[in-house]
C-alpha cells in the first residue's frame, strides 16, 4: 500500500502545476494526472472569466482507499480510467467533504455508481471528446499489424532490408467486422469503408450512418464467423465482459485480425494467447488490457514487469500494444478539458447536466 502513495509525496514537493483563484470553493483535485493533462486543463481554465476559475490540484497517485483522504477541502474530485471508485472509495469521498466526481473519460466501469446514487454524489463524465482520435488510432493499430510496420521498422532501423516474413493483405474487399456503431465505431466503419472493406455490424442498437455506408447488421456468431478484421468499440459492462472468449475462439474465421481500443475487459487474455498459438487470431492490436491499471501510463522501463499474461502477449511477432493512448490527441485533450469543467460548473451550479451518470 505504502507504493502506491509514494507518487503523490514526490509530487507534493514538486506540484506539477497549480491556478490561483480568489474562489477557494471552488477546488478541483485531479488524480492520475499527467503533464499534457495538466497543461490543457490550465490553460482552459486561465481562459474563463475570473468569478468562473477553478483552483486546480494535480497529482500523479491513483485514487484508491490509500489517497482517498487527500480529497478532503476540495469541492470536486477529476478521476481518470485506472482510479477506484469503489464503495469504500466513495463513502470516503463523500465524508471528506466532495460534492461532484468528475470523470475526465467517457467510460465509467470503475465506479459503483449505485452507491455514488446513494450518497447523493454526482458522476458525471466525457462521453464523446473525439470518435476521430480513436478510430484513427484504431486504423493505425490495423495497419500495422497486417503490413508488418512494427517489424519492418526494427529491421531498417538495425540494417535488414529483408522482405521475409513481411508479407500482408490488402485490405480492399475484406469483411471488416464492427462490434458496437456509436460515434467512434461509425467513424472507423467510415474509414473502412473508404478502404474498400465489406462492412458487418454488431450493436444491439443500429446506427443509420453506418447502415448508410453500407453496413449490415448481423449476429453476433455471424459477424464473428465471416470476418477478417474484427474491432471492438462497446462500452464495458456486464453482458459484453470478455466478449472474446475461449468459446467465441471457435466462431472466429481462422486468421483474424482483432482489435480492441475500447475496454480491456472486453477480452478474455488467456483466451485470445491460445487463440494466437493456434493460429485463429492472426494478428492482435490493443490499446487496452483488462489487467492494465499498474501498468498503463507509467515508466517501468528500468522495473521487471511483474504481470506474467501480459509479458507473454508481448512475445508473439503478430501482437501489437499500445499503452492506451487512443485518445490521445491534441483536439480530443482540449475536448476532455473544456466538457469537463463545462460539467462541473453546470452541477456546482444546480444546472442540468447531459453527462451525468444516473446507471450502469
Amino acid at each position: 500500500m505504502l507504493s502506491l502513495f509514494r507518487p503523490f509525496l514526490f509530487e507534493s514537493s514538486k506540484p506539477m502545476m497549480m491556478t490561483s483563484t480568489n474562489n477557494p470553493k471552488r477546488r478541483i483535485l485531479f488524480y492520475s494526472a499527467k503533464p499534457y493533462e495538466s497543461a490543457i486543463f490550465t490553460q482552459l481554465n486561465n481562459q474563463l472569466p475570473e468569478a468562473e476559475q477553478f483552483k486546480l490540484t494535480f497529482i500523479e497517485a491513483h485514487l484508491c482507499e490509500t489517497t482517498v483522504a487527500l480529497a478532503k477541502g476540495y469541492d470536486v474530485v477529476c478521476a481518470f480510467v485506472n482510479d477506484t471508485l469503489d464503495r469504500y472509495v466513495l463513502t470516503g469521498l463523500k465524508e471528506q467533504g466532495v460534492q461532484v466526481i468528475a470523470m475526465r473519460c467517457a467510460g465509467y466501469n470503475n465506479v459503483d455508481v449505485p452507491v455514488a446514487n446513494a450518497l447523493q454524489l454526482p458522476i458525471v463524465r466525457v462521453p464523446a471528446y473525439s470518435p476521430y482520435a480513436v478510430a484513427e488510432h484504431a486504423v493505425t493499430l490495423l495497419l500495422t499489424l497486417n503490413r508488418k510496420i512494427h517489424k519492418a521498422y526494427a529491421r531498417v532501423r538495425d540494417g535488414n532490408f529483408s522482405l521475409d516474413g513481411l508479407v500482408g493483405m490488402d485490405l480492399h474487399g475484406k469483411t471488416v467486422g464492427i462490434v458496437g456503431t456509436g460515434k467512434i465505431g461509425a467513424v472507423f466503419a467510415g474509414i473502412m469503408k473508404g478502404f474498400g472493406c465489406k462492412l458487418l455490424a454488431f450493436d444491439p442498437y443500429k446506427n443509420p450512418e453506418v447502415e448508410a455506408l453500407g453496413a449490415t447488421y448481423v449476429p453476433l456468431q455471424e459477424l464473428l464467423n465471416q470476418s477478417d478484421v474484427i474491432s471492438l468499440h462497446c462500452p464495458l459492462m456486464e453482458s459484453t465482459h470478455h466478449l472474446i472468449n475461449s468459446a467465441m475462439l471457435k466462431q472466429l474465421k481462422r486468421g483474424v485480425l482483432i482489435i480492441n481500443t475500447s475496454r480491456g475487459g472486453l477480452v478474455e487474455t488467456q483466451s485470445v494467447i491460445e487463440g494466437l498459438k493456434q493460429g485463429v487470431i492472426g494478428g492482435l492490436g490493443l490499446d487496452v488490457y483488462e489487467e492494465e491499471g499498474p501498468l498503463f501510463f507509467e515508466d517501468l522501463s528500468c522495473s521487471v514487469i511483474q504481470d506474467d499474461v501480459f509479458s507473454r502477449l508481448l512475445t508473439f511477432p503478430n501482437v501489437v500494444i499500445t499503452g492506451h493512448q487512443a485518445f490521445l490527441t491534441q483536439e480530443a485533450l482540449s475536448n476532455i478539458a473544456s466538457t469537463t469543467l463545462g460539467n462541473v460548473q453546470s452541477v456546482l451550479a444546480n444546472q442540468p447536466c447531459n453527462n451525468t451518470v444516473t446507471d450502469f
